[in-house]
């Protein structure tokens, strides 16, 4: 879908404040450029006090305020965070997890699969939907809040599985022989006899769990969707706040939802992406983030939470704030919200800090806020719905996260798929090459050039066929280490490792370890290999690299493979950034742009609704930084000055440049 004017703005509580101030609020929030809030997601048991007493006496307040002000609304589903009473009344609605049942008090404790509990969430979406329909200023709903399953195991839920189970598996023999269940006498041959799935000891079957949980997910916005869907305006839109792995800030595809899946039942995906600040800001995960969330409908995206300030080692320096939102914007969100206005004075989040510290007065960030929002006001409706056509993909897969979250890299070590996925998009990142994030979807695979494929473990006889097509026909397919291992469910294969895939690979390897003082070396870079590493022989392809090692020497760390029109890399095990880099480079070529830049200055691109390129310089380093254009025919947008070939543009320490191509000289 597309929008009139990115979306700049933030979370709005006039419930959380400690006197009446929203007048002086949504003024200031106008007055710095910002268009859009989101409201509502948050409190139930502010809307909902006692069972059936309903009071949205703030929610009137705050759309009241906003139409005054001229500001978009975008209202959140309230049923993440449940009110105490309902707790109470039902003694089986708190989640009963693995590690036993939940208590009230934090969020998302509830099991989602509960009739009692949909029940009320029912009742409380309507009740809400009802007060929200008939204003104008209420553009889009988003559904829930960064949801999960909860690692739900209750009777409902295991109940619901079973089922699953019998529908997927109508042969109970073929049940058993697929997931392994003769051993250690676990075998089921009564449907009515199926254990607590919370003792299983088959890697299989708990995947196959933790697969179903996704689905859960997948079902409950559906579920939640038909509910909006029955009051919602055809102008307004349905989206959610999917959000990531968290290594404290958010880091890569969220094992416990299937965002692909989920995303069917809306118009628009939505994430929240926080990320490292001062001297860590990278940009690294304002695009690795962003292009999974890209992807989860293969189209633009919401933003819908990232940081002002957040957490204390991410409070900005002079500029930062404003880098970082440009750098959402030029990898194609069309909207970026801050987590949120205000900070708060009670509860666990009191110091993630909003726009306003807690003395709520004009400060640093909110100017700086302005900045961004005037600028956006000036030219935001040439860099919305930014439409970016790119040649190269990086896979992600939820079975192949959840099989080596089951059976891990190394025991010892925090790596997992994630580690993986990151390590092949931060190195495209620092390389200026953007990616798309799909999913393992053969259909996906002719629209790109250049695959790269982390850690596929599990994986279809048709996803691992294509792949060689895909090879076969021209493309060009980078792998890793613990790729095409095990069939989708988890059961490994017997037959030549890597499975299938060993054909365009030109390699096989029947032994595996994890590296004890083992050097990789590409290209001049040296660098350690870690936490995994496989014993490759060549069929018909060419060593890139041998293990440095006195035994392990005889066996290949990277290969080169031609195949049919294309060519194939294996990496077959981690190590260093900056030899990967080498040996992408070394495959790929040289990817040159019409800048010569390199990071820290990272270049994006896209066209937009005007039909222009608009190209994004972007210094994400603390000095300043020059970059020579090499190409004639752009212009910068903040000024419409003329840049040709031999022109310098400096860029000073986390500043940007946005240029164009001018469409009478295109």
């Amino acid at each position: 879908m597309n929008f009139d004017e990115i979306l700049y703005g933030v979370a709005y509580y006039d419930e959380y404040m400690p006197y009446d101030r929203i007048e002086t609020d949504f003024k200031m929030i106008r007055d710095a450029g910002m268009n859009v809030i989101r409201i509502a997601e948050s409190t139930w048991s502010t809307w909902e006090p006692k069972e059936g007493v309903f009071d949205f006496t703030h929610l009137h307040r705050m759309l009241d305020c906003a139409a005054k002000y001229e500001l978009k609304v975008i209202v959140g589903t309230p049923t993440y965070a449940i009110p105490s009473w309902l707790a109470k009344k039902y003694s089986d609605i708190l989640a009963v997890t693995h590690n036993g049942k939940e208590l009230y008090g934090h969020r998302q404790n509830m099991d989602i699969t509960n009739p009692d509990y949909l029940h009320h969430a029912q009742i409380i979406i309507e009740k809400l939907m009802e007060q929200v329909k008939d204003y104008d200023c209420v553009i889009g709903f988003q559904l829930d809040n960064e949801t999960k399953p909860y690692d739900t195991c209750s009777k409902y839920a295991q109940a619901k599985f079973i089922e699953y189970l019998k529908n997927e598996f109508p042969d109970i023999d073929e049940f058993n022989r697929e997931f392994g269940l003769d051993y250690w006498s676990n075998r089921v041959d009564d449907w009515d006899a199926f254990p607590d799935i919370r003792g299983t000891i088959n890697m299989s079957l708990d995947a196959e769990y933790k697969k179903f949980q996704r689905k859960l997910v997948t079902d409950f916005f559906a579920w939640q969707a038909d509910i909006v869907k029955k009051y919602k305006r055809d102008d307004q839109f349905i989206t959610h706040n999917f959000d990531f792995e968290w290594h404290d800030y958010s880091y890569g595809m969220q094992p416990e939802v299937n965002q692909y899946e989920a995303a069917r039942c809306m118009d628009i995906a939505g994430c929240d992406i926080y990320h490292p600040s001062q001297s860590s800001l990278s940009g690294r995960e304002i695009t690795a983030c962003g292009n999974i969330a890209r992807g989860i409908k293969g189209d633009n995206y919401l933003v819908l939470e990232t940081e002002a300030a957040g957490n204390h080692p991410w409070l900005p320096y002079p500029g930062q704030l404003r880098l970082q939102a440009i750098s959402h914007i030029a990898n194609g969100a069309c909207m970026v919200e801050y987590w949120h206005w205000h900070s708060i004075h009670n509860a666990i989040e009191s110091y993630w800090k909003g726009v306003l510290s807690h003395d709520l007065r004009p400060n640093r960030l909110y100017k700086e806020c302005g900045v961004i929002g005037n600028e956006l006001k000036k030219y935001g409706h040439r860099l919305v719905n930014l439409k970016k056509t790119n040649r190269f993909a990086v896979i992600a897969d939820n079975a192949s996260l959840t099989g080596l979250n089951e059976f891990k890299l190394n025991n010892e070590s925090d790596s997992n798929y994630n580690t993986v996925f990151r390590w092949l998009c931060d190195a495209l990142y620092l390389m200026n090459i953007e990616y798309d994030v799909i999913p393992a979807d053969p259909a996906l695979f002719t629209s790109y050039e250049n695959i790269l494929v982390p850690a596929l473990y599990s994986a279809t006889d048709e996803v691992l066929n294509a792949l060689n097509e895909f090879v076969a026909n021209g493309g060009n397919m980078v792998v890793t280490f613990k790729s095409a291992f095990s069939d989708e469910h988890l059961k490994i294969r017997h037959d030549m490792q890597p499975y299938i895939i060993n054909k365009s690979l030109g390699i096989q390897y029947d032994e595996f370890t994890l590296p004890d003082n083992v050097t990789v070396t590409c290209g001049g870079k040296s660098s350690k290999a870690r936490d995994w590493m496989e014993m490759v022989y060549c069929t018909t392809a060419t060593p890139v690299a041998m293990y440095e090692h006195k035994h392990w020497g005889v066996h290949a760390a990277i290969t080169r493979n031609s195949y049919g029109k294309g060519r194939a890399m294996y990496l077959a095990t981690l190590f260093g950034e900056d030899t990967l880099i080498e040996a992408l480079k070394l495959f790929f070529g040289e990817q040159k742009n019409e800048f010569d830049a390199s990071y820290p200055v990272v270049i994006k691109r896209g066209t937009n609704m005007q039909g222009e390129e608009i190209i994004y310089l972007l210094n994400y380093s603390d000095d300043e930084q020059t970059v020579t254009c090499h190409a004639d025919g752009l212009k910068k947008l903040c000024d419409d000055s003329t840049v040709s070939a031999g022109d310098c543009i400096a860029l000073a320490p986390w500043d940007f440049s946005i240029l164009y191509a001018d469409k009478t000289t295109a």
